[in-house]
């Protein structure tokens, strides 16, 4: 079984071909440029590959509802060029096979929910935190969609008491993307995460912001794991300290063992590390093809 996978992310493309295992037997990654050019690489690479199937998982916002005209658009994103792009007729018009498509964190979340950290579970929330914030959501066995489709990067939240920042989020503002995504921690520091030493109190503020996010997505949607990926999330020093948000916010009122005791194995990085958004693609793809007429 070969089956195809695309990671389209906002500053790159991960293309890749995998087995029903998960494996990922070959892959091809080149930065995100304007969709003709970005597009006619994507098709370059499958075109002799004779994939079976093809899963995507995209930055957003997207259309993913089905009965819409325009189902398979990238709607009303930021990124130069791509607003109201048809991204699947783009592929549909080239490659005769079945498709699923979502968006790049719910695919990430079904990876990990396959083959990843929370494979055997009915439930996950997989959040990534780096260019911007994104939240995808597994719940009872699937992928949550709705009226369009989580944005929880964009949710609203209460402010550090030491925090000055307005903000870098270009419709909120303050929401937890414009107070805690990479661009954010770059703006209020002078310097990106990669450069803010471990000790600075930078990711105590950063901890703060994605603490009270965590711990609101526990009280709303109770996961049965929660994942915590994405660029800023290699500070493995904000691991401890979100924990430690999340059980001052909570304060014991969700009576579970996994929180209560065990939250070092609830709260965790992605078991499949920086291949959960490809191996998600790929979970898709596996979808697709079982769902096809």
């Amino acid at each position: 079984m070969h089956i195809g996978a695309i990671e389209a992310g906002g500053t790159k493309f991960i293309c890749g071909i995998g087995n029903e295992q998960g494996i990922i037997e070959d892959r091809v990654s080149f930065p995100t440029e304007n969709p003709e050019l970005t597009m006619s690489k994507v098709i370059a690479y499958f075109k002799d590959k004779q994939v079976e199937a093809i899963g995507i998982g995209s930055f957003g916002p997207l259309n993913i509802d089905p009965f819409s005209p325009y189902y398979g658009w990238i709607t009303t994103t930021p990124k130069p060029g791509w607003t109201n792009f048809p991204f699947l007729d783009t592929l549909k018009s080239e490659f005769d096979v079945p498709f699923e498509w979502d968006t790049d964190v719910n695919a990430a979340a079904y990876g990990e929910a396959t083959w990843g950290a929370a494979r055997g579970l009915d439930s996950c929330v997989y959040y990534t935190v780096g260019t911007g914030i994104g939240v995808g959501v597994y719940s009872e066995g699937r992928l949550v969609h709705g009226l369009v489709h989580p944005e929880g990067g964009h949710v609203l939240t209460r402010r550090h008491p030491e925090d000055e920042y307005a903000g870098k989020c270009p419709y909120h503002s303050d929401c937890l993307e414009g107070m805690a995504a990479g661009p954010a921690l770059e703006e209020r520091w002078g310097k990106k995460g990669s450069e803010i030493p471990a000790y600075h109190p930078a990711w105590e503020i950063e901890a703060f912001y994605i603490g009270q996010a965590v711990s609101s997505v526990i009280l709303l949607l109770s996961p049965k794991k929660v994942i915590l990926g994405g660029g800023v999330m290699h500070q493995e020093q904000l691991f401890p300290s979100i924990r430690k948000e999340v059980l001052k916010n909570l304060n014991g009122y969700v009576q579970a063992d996994e929180i209560l005791a065990n939250i070092e194995t609830y709260i965790v990085p992605p078991g499949l590390g920086e291949n959960a958004g490809l191996a998600g693609a790929l979970a898709l793809g596996i979808k697709a093809l079982q769902n096809r007429p």
